[in-house]
């Protein structure tokens, strides 16, 4: 008799996070939509409240394939390149 264990294996990485910048003048931020409904209307003011207050060079806007799935490495590696920093969420 064979038995099966329906306890999947667990694979973990680990990502050291940097801290938040204490100026954000002259920085880019970008925000990546999960395209769930609202984000993109809460990140536009957000972005507005960044340059208005705090000096924000440029804000960026991306958005996922979908909810369910992770962004692809390329627009990872786009918003990398591109941001100082990254803001991932969700809306609805």
């Amino acid at each position: 008799m064979r038995v099966l264990s329906p306890v999947g294996v667990v694979k973990s990485q680990t990502v050291a996070v940097p801290s938040l910048p204490r100026e954000w003048a002259g920085r880019t931020v970008g925000f990546l939509d999960n395209t769930k409904s609202n984000f993109d209307r809460l990140t536009a003011e957000l972005g507005e409240l960044l340059r208005d207050r705090y000096g924000v060079k440029a804000v960026v806007h991306r958005r996922k394939a979908n909810a369910s799935t992770p962004a692809s490495p390329e627009l990872i590696a786009e918003l990398a390149k591109e941001c100082d920093v990254v803001f991932a969420g969700s809306a609805d």
